[in-house]
C-alpha cells in the first residue's frame, strides 16, 4: 500500500511541475506585455523600470526559476493590473465560485441520481429513452451556448431571472443549471448503466425470490453496489465543475475566479493567470488523490502492492 501510495504522490508532483511549465511559458508566447500597462508617453526610464519590477529584462528561465522558488513559499507574484497579490485575488473569489460548483453539483446529484435509477429500473420504456435523450443533450450541447438559451428565455423573454451579477439565491440559478448540464448527463448515464450490470446478477434474483419489496431491492441492494463507480466520478466533477466555472462565470458575469482568469488573460496578466492555474491544478491533483486513496481503502488489492 505504501509503494501504491508513493506512487501517486509522485505522480501527482509531476503533473504539478508539469502544469507550472506550461502555463509560464505559453502565457508568455505573446511577449512583453509592459505596453498594455503603461501609456504610450511613458519614459524609457520608467519602462525600464516597471519591466525590472516585474522581472521582465531577465532570460526566460531564469524568471521561471524565480517564479517556482517564490511559488514553493507561497508568493505567486503581484497582479500587474491591481497591485495586489496574485494568489490573494485569486482566493478573495474562491467563495463566490465554491458556492457556484456547490451548486451545480447539488443539482447534478438531485437530478442525475433518480434518472439513472429511474431509466434502468424501465429500461427501454419512453421514459428511459427520453431520459437518455435529454442525457446526450447534456452532454452535447457547449456550456456557454446553453448559459446564452438560459439569458434569453428566463431572464430577457420572461424576467423570471436575473442575468448576471452575484446576490440573492436567484442569481445563482441561471449559472447554476448551465454548468450542471453536462455533469447530470454524465451521471445519469454511469449509473444506469451501472444499474442494468448490477440488476441482472445472481443476488439481485435472489433477494426479489426472498419476497423482499422491489424498492428495497432497488435501493438496499442494487444502488449500493451500482453507486461506486458513480461516486467515483462524482468526485471527479467536482474539478470538472470548478474548471468549467470559468466559461460559466464569464457568460453570467459571475464575479468568480474564472471571470478574474478571463479577464487576466484579455490584459494578459501574467501572475493571476498562473496563480488561477495552479491553484485548480493543486485542487483537481488533491481531488484525484483523495480518490486514489478511496479506492485503497474500498479494494483490498490495492494494499498489497
Amino acid at each position: 500500500m505504501l509503494r501504491y501510495i508513493a506512487v501517486r504522490l509522485l505522480y501527482a508532483a509531476a503533473v504539478i511541475a508539469g502544469v507550472s511549465v506550461l502555463v509560464f511559458f505559453l502565457v508568455r508566447l505573446g511577449g512583453d506585455p509592459t505596453a498594455l500597462f503603461l501609456p504610450p508617453e511613458t519614459s524609457p526610464e520608467e519602462i525600464a523600470r516597471f519591466r525590472r519590477q516585474f522581472g521582465f529584462d531577465r532570460p526566460l528561465p531564469v524568471q521561471y526559476l524565480e517564479f517556482v522558488g517564490r511559488a514553493l513559499q507561497g508568493d505567486f507574484g503581484q497582479s500587474m493590473r491591481y497591485q495586489q497579490p496574485a494568489m490573494q485575488l485569486v482566493l478573495e473569489r474562491l467563495p463566490a465560485t465554491l458556492q457556484l460548483a456547490g451548486a451545480a453539483l447539488l443539482l447534478s446529484c438531485v437530478l442525475g441520481i433518480p434518472l439513472g435509477i429511474l431509466a434502468a429500473v424501465r429500461r427501454n420504456s419512453a421514459f428511459d429513452r427520453g431520459g437518455m435523450v435529454i442525457s446526450l443533450m447534456g452532454q452535447s450541447l457547449p456550456t456557454f451556448w446553453l448559459g446564452l438559451m438560459l439569458v434569453l428565455v428566463f431572464s430577457e423573454k420572461l424576467h423570471w431571472l436575473p442575468a448576471s451579477g452575484r446576490g440573492s439565491w436567484a442569481h445563482l440559478v441561471l449559472p447554476a443549471v448551465a454548468l450542471a448540464g453536462y455533469s447530470t448527463a454524465i451521471i445519469t448515464r454511469l449509473l444506469r448503466s451501472s444499474m442494468l450490470e448490477v440488476l441482472q446478477a445472481d443476488y439481485i434474483r435472489t433477494a426479489r425470490g426472498k419476497g423482499l419489496a422491489e424498492s428495497a431491492v432497488i435501493l438496499r441492494h442494487a444502488l449500493r453496489n451500482a453507486a461506486v463507480p458513480t461516486l467515483t466520478v462524482i468526485a471527479l466533477q467536482v474539478g470538472a465543475l470548478l474548471g468549467g466555472a470559468v466559461i460559466t462565470e464569464e457568460v453570467f458575469a459571475y464575479p468568480g475566479m474564472g471571470r478574474l482568469a478571463i479577464q487576466a488573460i484579455a490584459t494578459r496578466d501574467f501572475a493571476i493567470v498562473q496563480a488561477f492555474v495552479l491553484f485548480m491544478a493543486l485542487v483537481i491533483v488533491a481531488i484525484n488523490l483523495t480518490v486514489d486513496m478511496a479506492y485503497v481503502l474500498i479494494d483490498p488489492r490495492l494494499k498489497k502492492k
